[in-house]
């Protein structure tokens, strides 16, 4: 059987101030009436339906969730107790549905991506199923590029594996960190290479396998986890692993070492919507090459992105290239070249009483 695992554990502090620490990104509205989480659930509901559907998530905001998504229950959530990316996220996952199913396929998405079409994208994911399926292989999802992009990881593919209804799969050259602007053009015009979406499609007992090989004291910790799930003991179980466990990706820690991993060529319209700057190619733009969201009043503005989610209005006069979000508590001004440094500012918040109620 087929399963969704959705992560969802993100704090997107890159959309701060208006993802904050108990309503993050993946609970916003950004590219729709509906919350990202909520986006990504429904693509893939024609496929996978909701009741095989898992969120790993955060304790924090594992409440706002089953408020926000009312179709969600509590079984349909796995529950982290702090953040320790991607690689035990998807153990974690792997071990609850292994209960479940232990012949289960997962089909790993993010909860902050934006994808066209919904069909060519079900389709795509059937293929990596069948795949997944048919032998013991780690399959991902790379995107075609449409830009030079230097925010993103890049995958350099090799031979050609097969090509199921003209959708193409290839074995893997060799994964790559995120590029400067001349590399990054390098991959764009070499058509080799492919933007690593962090969409994943294995078996339950493969990923396992991998972790095992790959990472044998993280599967050992998931392993003696896996043994308390649906006992007194679970709640404590799972804080003691998220304690003893190293802070890592599944590429770093297993992708880029295993040798039976392929992707699958995804011609897909996709964006990872990681800050502010993602606003300029989802939203409509005014004539001035403005992206506006809620009241404002501009003069002299030109590729500005002002974002206003309160009451009152934002006015500008003779700027250019900012980014201006406005909440209820905080006003952010940041230049478009320096939005993806909000961390460095957010830092600095970390540690004082006064200033980390706006985290």
């Amino acid at each position: 059987m087929n399963y969704a695992v959705i992560l969802a554990g993100g704090r997107g502090e890159r959309f701060w101030p208006l993802s904050r620490t108990e309503h993050p990104k993946q609970l916003l509205h950004i590219t729709s009436d509906k919350t990202m989480l909520q986006e990504t659930i429904d693509r893939v509901a024609d496929l996978i339906p909701v009741e095989r559907t898992l969120v790993v998530t955060g304790e924090n905001i594992k409440k706002v969730i089953l408020e926000k998504v009312s179709y969600l229950k509590e079984e349909n959530l796995i529950v982290e107790p702090e953040m320790k990316n991607t690689c035990l996220a998807i153990g974690l996952a792997a071990v609850h549905l292994r209960r479940i199913d232990p012949s289960a396929t997962m089909v790993v998405l993010s909860s902050d991506h934006m994808i066209q079409p919904k069909e060519k994208l079900l389709k795509i994911l059937e293929v990596g199923m069948e795949i997944a399926a048919s032998g013991e292989y780690l399959i991902t999802l790379g995107i075609i590029p449409t830009r030079a992009e230097t925010a993103y990881g890049y995958i350099e593919f090799s031979e050609l594996y097969d090509s199921v209804d003209d959708i193409p799969i290839y074995q893997i050259k060799e994964f790559k960190e995120k590029p400067t602007r001349v590399v990054a053009q390098q991959y764009y015009y070499d058509r080799r290479h492919l933007w690593n979406s962090g969409m994943f499609i294995w078996t339950v007992s493969t990923i396992l396998k991998a972790l095992e090989k790959h990472m044998p004291r993280m599967f050992k910790e998931i392993e003696v986890y896996s043994k308390e799930i649906g006992t007194k003991k679970q709640a404590e179980a799972v804080r003691k692993l998220y304690q003893n466990i190293e802070n890592i990706s599944i590429d770093c820690a297993v992708l880029e070492k295993a040798g039976n991993a392929l992707v699958v060529k995804a011609d897909l319209i996709w964006d990872d919507i990681g800050n502010w700057l993602a606003l300029d190619r989802v939203k409509q733009k005014d004539r001035d090459n403005n992206v506006i969201v809620g009241k404002t009043k501009t003069i002299n503005t030109y590729e500005t992105t002002i974002v206003n989610d309160s009451k009152g209005i934002i006015a500008t006069l003779g700027v250019s290239d900012l980014v201006i979000v406005k909440t209820d508590e905080i006003v952010f001004v940041a230049h478009k070249t320096k939005v993806q440094d909000v961390k460095e500012l957010l830092r600095e918040f970390a540690g004082n009483m006064e200033w980390e109620k706006y985290l």
